[in-house]
C-alpha cells in the first residue's frame, strides 16, 4: 500500500476513515495485484457444442466477443443458425429418449456430482475467463459466481435419485428438451441454475449463451466432456437474439427457461402462447432497499453497496431504489456518500477492484442516457471522483437524491451502477413507495426490529426479500418474482418442480 497524495482530485471527498486523530486525511491507494491472464488458455476460435462434439456453424458463420476493460477481441466463437437449432434439439431429443431419461437417478446424479467437482477443480480458470468476458472484477468472479454456480451442480446431484422424496405421492417425469437462454450478466452462475436442475429431473439441454459472453458456457462444454457426459444431453448453441426465438419456438422443444429483460420476456411468452411448453421467467427488477430509523447504519450502508455496486450494478435484483426513513436520511446519505469515495473503479482483474467494466457498449450508453434524465428532471447526482480507465466501458458509481417517484431513474431498470435515494416516515408509506413499481423480483429491510421485518415482508410484492442483509444467494433457496419481473422460481425444490411433470402413482 502507498500513503502517495498525488492521486487525490481537487474537492474529491475524503471519507473520515481516512483521518488520524485531527490530523489531515490520508488517502491510502492499493497497488496493483492483477490475476494473470495466463490462468486460461483463451483460443482463436471456439465452435458450437452438438451431440457431445465442437462443431462450426452450418453456413461458416462467426462473432468476436470482446474484453469489455479494454475493448480488444477475446476470440471468435462460431454463430449459430437455424439448420443448427434443428441439428441441437435433435441430439437433446436422441439423448433424452434413449440415455439420459431412462437413466436411473443414481447414475445421473454421479455425473451430476463429477461436473460439480470439476468446475471446483478449475475454479480458477472459470473465474478469469468470467471476469475477462464479462467486466465483472476477478473477486467477485471467485469468490461468488464460481462458487454459487458449483455448489448449484452439487445441490440437484443431491435430489436426482430423490424425486419421489421431493413430490411425495407423486411421481416425477421429466418433460424432455429443454431450451435455455441466459443472460451476459452471470453468464456461468445463470447457465448453473438451468442446467443442474434440468439434468437431475432427467431433462436434456440446448442452451443459448449471451452474445457478448459465450466463453464460460463453451468452456463448460469442455467441463461436459471432460465427465463423460452422454452426447447430446448438453448442447450449446451461441448466437445473436434471433437464435434465442428460433430455439424457443422450436417445435422439439418441451421446456423454455429464460433469464433476461421483461421486454424480450414478453416476446418469448407470446411465442410460446397456444403451444404445451412449460415456460418460466425470470425478468427485470427495480428493487427497493429499505432502511428504518432503528437499523444499524454503518451495516446498512455496506448492504446498500453490495446491493447496487456489487457487478457494477447488472443485477436484475439490485437494490436501486433506497428509501431511508427521513429522521436517517441525511446521516445515511452522508456515510454512504464517505463509503463511495472508497470505491475502487479500474481493471475488472485487480483483485482491489470494486466496481469493475460495463459489459458492452450498448448497456453503458443507456446508463448514461438515463442518469442524464436524472439530472434533467431534477435530482442531485453525486459521484465520487475517480479516475477511469482510458480504454474501457466504465461507469462511476452514482447516487441521486431528490428523487420523486415520477423520474425515469426511479421507474425504469438502469442495469448500472445508479443509486436513486427516496425518503419516508411511516412503514405505510415505504410499502407504498416499494411497490409503486410495474416489478416485483426483490426488497430488502433494514430493522432491528423482527416484527418489522415479518410486517413488512408480509406487505411488498416481490419474490425475494432480504433482512439486514442484501443479494445472498443460496441453491436450496427458490428466487424468482412478480407482475413484469416475470414467474416461475429457480433455485430449491421450487427449481426442480419447473422441470418436472407430475403423475399419480
Amino acid at each position: 500500500m502507498s500513503n502517495d497524495t498525488s492521486v487525490t482530485q481537487p474537492g474529491a471527498r475524503q471519507p473520515a476513515s481516512w483521518g488520524l486523530g485531527d490530523g489531515p486525511a490520508i488517502p491510502w491507494d492499493y497497488a496493483p495485484a492483477p490475476e494473470s491472464r495466463d490462468v486460461v488458455s483463451v483460443r482463436e476460435r471456439y465452435g458450437l457444442f452438438i451431440d457431445g462434439r465442437e462443431r462450426e456453424s452450418s453456413d461458416g458463420g462467426a462473432f468476436a466477443t470482446v474484453d469489455p476493460s479494454t475493448e480488444q477481441r477475446l476470440a471468435t466463437v462460431a454463430k449459430a443458425t437455424p439448420a443448427d437449432v434443428d441439428r441441437a434439439v435433435a441430439a437433446a431429443r436422441r439423448a433424452q429418449r434413449r440415455v439420459w431419461g431412462p437413466m436411473p437417478g443414481r447414475e445421473r446424479a454421479k455425473y451430476i456430482f463429477r461436473i460439480a467437482r470439476i468446475m471446483q477443480e478449475r475454479a480458477r480458470e472459470l473465474a478469469v475467463l468470467e471476469t475477462l468476458d464479462s467486466g465483472k472484477p476477478i473477486k467477485e468472479s471467485r469468490d461468488v459466481d464460481i462458487p454459487l454456480a458449483a455448489a448449484h451442480f452439487w445441490y440437484y446431484a443431491g435430489w436426482a435419485d430423490k424425486l419421489e422424496y421431493a413430490f411425495p405421492g407423486r411421481v416425477a417425469r421429466p418433460l424432455g428438451v429443454a431450451a435455455q437462454i441466459i443472460p451476459w450478466n452471470f453468464p456461468l452462475l445463470m447457465l448453473s441454475w438451468k442446467i443442474a436442475p434440468a439434468l437431475a429431473a432427467g431433462n436434456t439441454v440446448v442452451l443459448k449463451p449471451a452474445s457478448t459472453t459465450p466463453l464460460s458456457a463453451l468452456l463448460f462444454a469442455q467441463i461436459c466432456q471432460q465427465a463423460d457426459l452422454p452426447p447430446g444431453v448438453v448442447n450449446i448453441v451461441p448466437g445473436p437474439g434471433d437464435i434465442g426465438m428460433a430455439l424457443v419456438s422450436h417445435p422439439g422443444v418441451d421446456k423454455v427457461a429464460f433469464t433476461g429483460s421483461t421486454e424480450i420476456g414478453k416476446k418469448i411468452q407470446r411465442a410460446v402462447a397456444g403451444t404445451d411448453k412449460a415456460l418460466t421467467l425470470e425478468l427485470g427488477g427495480k428493487a427497493a432497499n429499505i432502511v428504518f430509523e432503528d437499523a444499524a447504519l454503518d451495516q446498512a450502508v455496506e448492504g446498500i453497496v453490495n446491493g447496487i455496486y456489487f457487478n457494477q450494478g447488472e443485477v436484475c435484483c439490485a437494490g436501486s431504489r433506497l428509501l431511508v426513513q427521513e429522521s436517517v436520511a441525511d446521516e445515511l446519505i452522508g456515510r454512504l456518500k464517505d463509503r463511495l469515495a472508497t470505491l475502487r473503479v479500474g481493471d475488472p482483474m485487480d483483485k482491489n477492484t470494486d466496481v469493475g467494466a460495463i459489459n458492452n457498449k450498448a448497456q453503458l450508453e443507456k446508463i448514461t442516457e438515463l442518469v442524464a434524465s436524472g439530472v434533467a428532471e431534477g435530482a442531485e447526482l453525486y459521484q465520487p471522483a475517480c479516475q477511469l480507465p482510458e480504454h474501457g466501458w466504465f461507469f462511476r458509481p452514482t447516487l441521486f437524491t431528490n428523487v420523486a417517484q415520477s423520474h425515469r431513474i426511479a421507474k425504469e431498470e438502469i442495469f448500472g451502477p445508479v443509486l436513486s435515494v427516496l425518503t419516508f416516515r411511516t412503514p405505510d408509506e415505504a410499502v407504498e413507495k416499494a411497490n409503486n413499481t410495474e416489478y416485483g423480483l426483490s426488497a430488502g429491510i433494514w430493522t432491528e426490529k423482527a416484527s418489522k421485518v415479518f410486517a413488512m415482508t408480509a406487505a411488498l410484492k416481490a419474490g425475494v426479500i432480504w433482512a439486514n442483509t442484501f443479494n445472498r444467494f443460496d441453491p436450496a433457496s427458490p428466487f424468482g418474482g412478480y407482475k413484469q419481473s416475470g414467474f416461475g422460481r429457480e433455485g430449491g425444490m421450487h427449481g426442480l418442480h419447473a422441470y418436472v411433470r407430475l403423475e399419480d402413482r
